[in-house]
């Protein structure tokens, strides 16, 4: 395995033990007898806050596949990027846990919760466009099937997410299921709308050597 490869496998990792960790946050009711029925849906916004975070992590880690099918090598700066970028999508359950007790209110404390959680969006966002920037800068790191002065075009729809998120932390201060709805919307959007790694036509799909 290339060292590429390595920091991908890594990386895997830590996306899937952040989205297995979302399903913990889901308690089970306790002593609910007759009225277990009723207690389950009681609880809708735990199944609400698990679905969107599984399906924002799920299109960060297809996101992150895609960019890292590209990359050739690595080096210390892109190491760090990823780090950060890893650090970001390892604290989802947190605000995702945080925003199931919350989302309900319709108080001060509701907001506070959603402004968290689009908060994390927000550093995910930037540190990705972050790692995205500077592999584009020189495009030294791609392997040959890039075209790095097309990529470095991109860099424009890359940042979306960063200007989107921002907006969802204003919208945190008027209602919260409104504001995970609208997380769901963006990663749904994400899901069918991904920017593509630009590759050069006159260089084989297939990466040297695979």
């Amino acid at each position: 395995m290339n060292e590429s490869g390595r920091v991908e496998a890594f990386s895997d990792g830590v996306f899937a033990i952040a989205i297995t960790l979302l399903v913990l946050e889901i308690k089970v009711p306790p002593h609910a007898g007759d009225h277990l029925w009723s207690a389950l849906g009681e609880m809708w916004p735990s199944y609400a806050a698990y679905a969107v975070t599984f399906l924002v992590i799920g299109i960060m880690w297809v996101n992150h596949h895609t960019v890292f099918g590209f990359i050739a090598r690595v080096d210390r700066v892109l190491l760090f990027l990823n780090l950060l970028m890893l650090m970001c999508v390892a604290a989802l359950p947190w605000p995702a846990a945080l925003m199931a007790e919350y989302l309900r209110g319709g108080d001060a404390a509701s907001h506070a919760a959603a402004v968290v959680y689009s908060g994390f969006m927000v550093a995910y966002a930037l540190t990705f466009q972050a790692m995205w920037w500077y592999l584009t800068k020189r495009g030294h790191l791609f392997d040959e099937r890039v075209d790095v002065a097309a990529a470095r075009a991109t860099r424009m729809r890359f940042a979306v997410g960063s200007v989107v998120y921002p907006i969802a932390v204003g919208l945190a201060f008027v209602s919260a299921p409104l504001t995970l709805a609208v997380h769901g919307v963006l990663a749904v959007y994400y899901a069918f709308n991904q920017v593509p790694v630009p590759t050069r036509p006159d260089v084989p799909t297939e990466p040297s050597g695979a």
